[in-house]
């Protein structure tokens, strides 16, 4: 008889066997991911490129491109392509981020087909047309004038101008007046340069197996520009002392102030990766983490507090953040201080270690489960340049990690002294 006063039994996760995609080149050099999975009838298309904002040589240049791809092209108005995706009950959209630029098309897997050619257009015939280059800037310009109220807003954008340096791609902030100088001429120019088949890597996943053959097909018939202007991108990221210190950001008439602490951190390819990703996961990476139980539960200061690794291709940040009320701005940044210090001299105990780790590897488990969460996986193996077997490792190596080793690492990067602390809006002393 089953007794229900007991819980089943549970069992660590020892393993994690993702499925391998099928990796192909085409004559134009792309390289080609399909990852089949029947289960129901509809698919995802990306198309992803190295051109973000590391590539661009004038402020907003990589984001307004990406924006504008879907806004006209050689035979298509903005409204033309828009009415086609609806049509099909797809989603099409096109977003550059600091080192790439992603094209994501969702479809049901029958009307690829269709679909397809106008994906084609978009990445290789775009216009740039000027009315609607106008009336994107305005309105990029007024959302991110909204966003400069926030004081979130404005301690990320001065936290990373601090942390790389305004000149590169990942510090530079915002500048309204370049970027509505932008013209059509000028995107054109970074869409040829920059839009090169031979960069891109193109993830098909979903219901792919009848259509594979045609998306090899269609997108190889993506060639560069014909005289493609060389564009130069911005300065690499260069790896100086990470800064310290205490940075203020004044934001007018607000009285919460956003915090936040980190510093320059290493690469995902370091071989320690999957223990200092843990260590991060006890200070500040889920609801029961070190950080959470302080300043939330036992404070009272925050409804909640994070910290995470950002990994990008020249460089990787750990950050703590929070929004806290004005006057506890001092109170938190002490809090933090106080957290980084006892992960360096106290070792944690059996269960919050058994805890984090069941948590870590449950939440790797559980984003998996779908052929696009798989997808994912796969592409940021591809794209942070991954040895193969890295989420097989993960899961070894995070089961392996010791209390003691944690200690250590945390004495190695989690110093107070080595952090960089911006705090927008508030009042924090000394």
């Amino acid at each position: 008889m089953l007794d229900r006063l007991q819980p089943p039994p549970t069992f660590p996760l020892t393993q994690i066997i993702l499925p391998t995609p099928q990796v192909s080149t085409l004559p134009n050099g792309a390289r080609l991911h399909l990852l089949a999975n029947a289960a129901q009838p509809v698919l995802r298309l990306q198309v992803v490129l190295p051109a973000g904002k590391c590539q661009e040589s004038l402020p907003g240049m990589a984001q307004l491109a990406a924006r504008m791809l879907t806004e006209g092209t050689a035979t298509r108005s903005a409204r033309q392509i828009a009415d086609e995706v609806a049509f099909y009950g797809a989603s099409l959209d096109c977003e550059a981020g600091p080192d790439r630029v992603t094209l994501t098309l969702y479809c049901l897997a029958r009307y690829l087909p269709t679909l397809l050619p106008l994906v084609l257009e978009i990445l290789t015939a775009p216009t740039f047309p000027a009315d609607e280059l106008r009336q994107m800037q305005t309105r990029i310009s007024q959302n991110m004038r909204v966003e400069r109220q926030k004081t979130s807003f404005c301690a990320s954008e001065e936290f990373n101008r601090q942390l790389f340096g305004e000149e590169s791609a990942y510090g530079r902030p915002f500048d309204e007046a370049s970027f509505n100088a932008l013209t059509s001429e000028q995107l054109r120019n970074f869409h040829a340069a920059a839009y090169a088949p031979a960069d891109a890597d193109i993830f098909l996943s979903g219901d792919v197996d009848a259509y594979a053959e045609e998306v090899a097909a269609q997108l190889g018939q993506w060639q560069p520009a014909a005289a493609a202007p060389v564009v130069p991108g911005l300065p690499p990221c260069a790896n100086p002392t990470s800064p310290t210190g205490l940075v203020a950001v004044p934001v007018e008439g607000s009285i919460q102030a956003s915090l936040r602490v980190g510093r320059r951190w290493p690469a995902l390819t370091e071989e320690q990766t999957p223990q200092l990703l843990l260590l991060v996961k006890v200070l500040g990476g889920y609801f029961g983490s070190r950080l959470m139980r302080n300043i939330r539960e036992d404070k009272g200061f925050t409804y909640g507090i994070h910290a995470s690794v950002t990994a990008r291709q020249q460089a990787a940040s750990l950050v703590i953040g929070t929004d806290v009320n004005g006057e506890s701005a001092e109170a938190t940044r002490v809090e933090i201080a106080a957290e980084l210090t006892r992960l360096q001299t106290e070792l944690l105990d059996d269960d919050e270690l058994e805890t984090v780790k069941n948590y870590t590897l449950g939440k790797l488990l559980g984003e998996s489960a779908t052929v696009f969460e798989q997808a994912d996986r796969h592409r940021y193996v591809v794209l942070q340049g991954l040895r193969p077997d890295y989420y097989p490792q993960l899961v070894h190596q995070t089961q392996a990690t010791t209390a003691i080793e944690l200690r250590e690492l945390a004495r190695t990067y989690l110093s107070p002294a080595d952090m960089l602390t911006v705090v927008a809006g508030g009042a924090v002393g000394e």
